[in-house]
Parts: C-alpha cells; sequence; structure tokens
C-alpha cells in the first residue's frame, strides 16, 4: 500500500491526502510511466543526461493557474537552452493536453500524462486520494537523477516559486 500524507495539502483551504513519498533535495528521481499520446509512452529514461524541469499541475484548461504556470514554464524553457528539457503533468488525457496546447502556442515545454495509473503522481508523492488528480509542484532534476529542487504548493490555487525553479535550473548548466 502506498504511503499517504496528510496535513500538507489543501485546495481553497480543505484538507487533500497525497499518496506517495515525500522527495527530498538529494533523492534519486523515481522513475515513472506517463503518456505523450495515446499510443506512446515516457520514462524518465526519455531525458537521460538532461536537466529536467518537471511542472505538476492539476489540470491544464480548468484553471488559471495551471494555465499560467505552464505558460510560464513554456517562456521559460526557450531560455534555458538544449541541456535541459522542461516538461508538465497533469492527468489530462492526452488529446486534451494537445488541443490545449496547440490553442495556446505552447511549443517549449513536453505535455505529458498521467492519467492511466498515475505512476508519475504516485512516484512523486503529489497524487490527490480524494480527486485523483496531480498537486501543483515543481521538481528539477540533474543530467544524473538527483532531485536538486522540490516544491510542492501547500494550497492547490496558488503558484509556485518560478524564480526559484527557474535559478535551481540554472545552477545545473
Amino acid at each position: 500500500m502506498a504511503q499517504e500524507r496528510t496535513g500538507v495539502a489543501t485546495a481553497q483551504g480543505n484538507p487533500l491526502t497525497l499518496v506517495g513519498p515525500e522527495l527530498k533535495v538529494g533523492d534519486k528521481a523515481p522513475d515513472f510511466k506517463v503518456s505523450k499520446n495515446l499510443l506512446e509512452q515516457a520514462s524518465l529514461a526519455d531525458y537521460a543526461g538532461k536537466v529536467k524541469l518537471i511542472s505538476v499541475v492539476p489540470s491544464l484548461d480548468h484553471t488559471g493557474v495551471c494555465d499560467a504556470q505552464t505558460r510560464r514554464f513554456d517562456e521559460e524553457a526557450a531560455k534555458l537552452g538544449d541541456n535541459v528539457v522542461v516538461l508538465t503533468v497533469s492527468v489530462d488525457l492526452p488529446f486534451a493536453q494537445s488541443r490545449w496546447s496547440s490553442a495556446e502556442g505552447i511549443d517549449n515545454v513536453i505535455i505529458l500524462s498521467d492519467y492511466k495509473d498515475r505512476s508519475f503522481g504516485q512516484s512523486y508523492g503529489v497524487l490527490i486520494k480524494e480527486i485523483q488528480l496531480l498537486m501543483r509542484s515543481v521538481f528539477v532534476i540533474d543530467a544524473d537523477n538527483t532531485v536538486q529542487y522540490v516544491e510542492y504548493v501547500g494550497e492547490m490555487t496558488e503558484h509556485p516559486n518560478y524564480e526559484n525553479a527557474v535559478a535551481a535550473v540554472k545552477a545545473l548548466v
């Protein structure tokens, strides 16, 4: 049975239960399986040798914060260079993600879906038990797959600290 963490996250002040471990700086980044589209999967190994900024959002086209978070990291990704990959993970279905990113002009971020088995959510401790969405968070993982930055946003409706996440990436390249 997966670890459950309470008292660490809320949605509009209502308590949430997060499933999975709390990752810390220095931890080895857990592997995961997510969907690139309905037929293709991706894992941590697909981004080997690159610095990875992983932006996690509950749902791309249902909240303004998710939209803003993805746009901000898309803008930043354009400036971070070829040794960095920026991933956005949500449980939105891949065709909804594709439709949203095309409509919004998102082209520097790779958008991935954890809809099938919530592998990413459980491995990174961001799966919300009550609603089966992912809690807003940001992870920076170095080229050797060691976690170098973690932010679990405590309140789902708040923004992550964009500046700190980007600074963590820049310190690695």
